[in-house]
Formats: structure tokens, C-alpha cells, sequence
């Protein structure tokens, strides 16, 4: 997977070092815009699904238009016969012609409006010491969410390195039953941690809406129940024998945090990666969005050095394991600090030599729920409804004569 280039970042002409959300909302020169426009479009030419739609749309102008204008020649022939038809003809021009404005002017609008979120996104992380980009095709995170459906791509991204690797973006991929298809969008936040941890899922209560509970994957066996009132606001999921793990990750403090900045999404820790879900776009033009993400994430930054502490014993029990891959496209874990003096003794050896970063493989990811059962489940159902009456017949005529 090859991560395109950032767009250029149009002067801003703002200073840097303190979050800035002027560019959000600024007036911006119309010639700006164009400029930043064509340069996108340089960078990022038209994918081939984006051609096979535009070709799919002038074919089916081509296959409606003649039919609507065949109708309306009908009714005017039924109406008043040749002096019908001609009014009907001339009608069906009018309409035709306001259709195809119409078309263009909503087109264009469109084309202008992104191309202007486009350009105060790119304005804003460069304020904010980001880059922008586009759309970036099939990203490979490990996050739950990016392994779903097809036509997976994340837009208009917003990435930081310092103080260590933090994307904004917009996601969204499809999913098909074979008759219908269905587009699943999502806001994310992908922060790199510094080592390894275990599958821990947290699904947020003040997002849940009727069957859109992220948790309902899980097996409700791997559900943790934490002290204090974070069971109110999560329900937290890690595998099955990480449980004193899960309570060393989520201390007291870090519990608070969560609560009290990101109740409203939900969370995963996977290999080396800290997701934030939400349910709606989280690269947009409100300046509320992203100040309340900004401290979100400031807020957890803060407590993601004792995270970097733990080290999971169990792969010193057991032989090698291979961890899930890395991505190093997608940024390296945030370096030590700088000078630190060296321990003035040896580390003893054997038994007290702690186990290498990362996480044996009961606790790289959390178990899914069998779909075979929901299936039984079902295929049970239909069976019973569909042969309860034959056997209430059988019943019938056997017992009751």
C-alpha cells in the first residue's frame, strides 16, 4: 500500500505551537482555492472507480432521458395529435435543458464546496504542525474497523509525528448482501503506541443506538467489569486471561480520563495502536469537533508513558511467537527520552530478566462470535415455523380423529 504525498499547505499566516482553528472558518481568497485545487489534482488523479462512476451516470441519462421524452411525446399525440406532439416535443426540450443545468449547477456546487473543505482542512493542519491528505486507499490499520466489507479508504486525514504519531480521519467501506449494498462511514483517531498490548476493546453507552453496539462481536465472556463508575459510561472486553492486564492498563486515573474525555467514543488497543471510534465524520469544518478531539487526545497522551511499561510474562513461558506486523508506513513508536544516564548496577539475570515487548497470542485479539450459531439460530426458527402446522395437523389427525 503506497501512502500518497500530503497536499501543499496553503499560507496560513498563523503561529505555530498552540492549537489554531482560525482557518476553519477565515474568509479565503476564491484564487487560493483554484490554485490548491489544481494542485490536488495533480497529486491525486481520478481512481478508476471514480471513472467507472461518471461513466455510469452518462449512461443512465443516456437510458432515461429518451424514455421520459418518448412519454411525454405519448401523452401529447393522446392529448391533441400532431399539434400535441409538437407542444409535447418542445416541452420535453425545455425539460431536458433545465435538467442538464440543473445537473451541471448542483455539480459544480458540489465540486466547489469540497474543494473548499479541502483547502481549509490542508490551511488547518498546517497550523496545527499536520499534514493533510486526501484520501488514502485501503489503510492498513489493524483496528476492527478496517477489516470490514471493500471499498475501504480514509479521507481527508490530518497526521502529527510529535509527541508521537496521532492521524485524524474519515473512514468508510461497503458491505452487500448480494442484493443490496450498504455504506458504513466513521470518524477515527489512530494514536501509535510505544509496545505491543493486549486486544482490549471499549464500547461506549453514550453512543449506542438501536444494534449499533460495537461490542455485540465479542463474546460476552471477555467482558471486565472495572471498579467505580466506569462501568456506567464502557464496557470494557479484553481476551480471556489478561484480566489483571486490563486492570494494570486502566488504573483509577486513567479510567477518569477516559470518562471524562471520550465517553462518547469508542476505543481499541490493538498491537501497538490506540484507536478512538465515532459515529459520525471527525475531519470536518467545526471548530468544536476538533477542539474537543484535541484535548481528548491530549488528555490520554499524558498517561500512555505507564502503558509503555508493561510487558506481558507469558512470552517468557512460551517459545517465539510472531507478532501482527508493524506498519512502518503508518509511523515508528515515539523514541525514549533523550540522555538518559545509565543504571549504575548489571540487571540481574534468569527469572527477574523481563519478557520482551509485546503480547503472547491468546491476547493479540479478542474472540469474535461465532456466526455458524446465529446462523443454527435461525435455520432453527424457520424450521419449527415452517413445520409447526404440519405436525399440528399430524397431531390432529392421529390423536384427535
Amino acid at each position: 500500500m503506497t501512502v500518497p504525498a500530503p497536499a501543499p499547505v496553503p499560507s496560513a499566516g498563523t503561529p505555530a505551537g498552540h492549537f489554531d482553528a482560525r482557518a476553519l472558518l477565515d474568509p479565503v481568497n476564491p484564487a487560493e482555492v483554484d490554485a490548491f485545487a489544481r494542485a490536488q489534482r495533480a497529486a491525486n488523479r481520478s481512481s478508476a472507480g471514480q471513472i467507472i462512476a461518471w461513466v455510469a451516470m452518462g449512461f443512465a441519462l443516456l437510458c432515461v432521458v429518451p424514455v421520459i421524452g418518448i412519454m411525454i411525446l405519448g401523452l401529447g399525440y393522446t392529448i391533441g395529435r400532431g399539434t400535441g406532439v409538437a407542444v409535447a416535443g418542445l416541452v420535453a426540450l425545455l425539460l431536458f435543458a433545465g435538467l442538464i443545468v440543473g445537473i451541471v449547477m448542483l455539480v459544480r456546487r458540489g465540486i466547489r464546496m469540497r474543494n473548499l473543505t479541502r483547502f481549509r482542512l490542508a490551511r488547518f493542519a498546517g497550523a496545527n504542525a499536520m499534514s493533510y491528505f486526501e484520501r488514502i486507499d485501503d489503510p492498513p490499520l489493524p483496528g476492527m474497523i478496517f477489516s470490514s466489507g471493500s471499498s475501504r479508504m480514509s479521507t481527508d486525514v490530518l497526521r502529527g509525528v510529535e509527541p508521537r504519531f496521532v492521524e485524524f480521519g474519515n473512514y468508510q467501506y461497503t458491505t452487500s448482501n448480494g442484493k443490496q449494498s450498504q455504506t458504513h462511514r466513521w470518524g477515527y483517531v489512530a494514536v501509535k503506541l510505544d509496545v505491543p498490548l493486549p486486544n482490549i476493546v471499549l464500547d461506549a453507552l453514550g453512543n449506542n443506538t438501536l444494534g449499533s453496539t460495537v461490542a455485540g462481536a465479542f463474546s460476552g465472556d471477555q467482558r471486565l467489569s472495572l471498579e467505580g463508575d466506569f462501568d456506567r459510561y464502557f464496557s470494557l472486553f479484553c481476551p480471556a486471561g489478561y484480566e489483571v492486564d486490563a486492570l494494570y492498563l486502566f488504573t483509577p486515573d486513567v479510567m477518569a480520563r477516559f470518562i471524562d474525555h471520550a465517553a462518547q467514543l469508542d476505543v481499541e488497543i490493538v498491537d501497538d495502536w490506540l484507536f478512538l471510534y465515532a459515529r459520525r465524520e471527525v475531519s470536518t469544518l467545526d471548530p468544536a469537533t476538533w477542539a474537543w478531539l484535541f484535548g481528548a487526545v491530549g488528555a490520554l497522551l499524558t498517561k500512555l508513558d505507564q502503558w509503555a511499561r508493561w510487558r506481558d510474562d507469558r512470552l517468557r513461558l512460551s517459545a517465539p511467537v510472531t507478532q501482527h506486523p508493524i506498519l512502518p508506513a503508518y509511523g515508528a513508536a515515539a523514541p525514549g527520552p533523550a540522555g538518559s544516564p545509565a543504571l549504575p548496577f548489571a540487571a540481574p539475570q534468569g527469572l527477574l530478566t523481563p519478557p520482551p515487548p509485546g503480547v503472547a497470542p491468546p491476547g493479540q485479539r479478542l474472540k469474535r462470535r461465532s456466526p455458524w450459531l446465529i446462523v443454527g439460530i435461525i435455520v432453527g426458527v424457520m424450521l419449527v415455523v415452517t413445520m409447526a402446522p404440519f405436525a399440528i395437523g399430524i397431531f390432529s389427525f392421529l390423536f384427535l380423529g
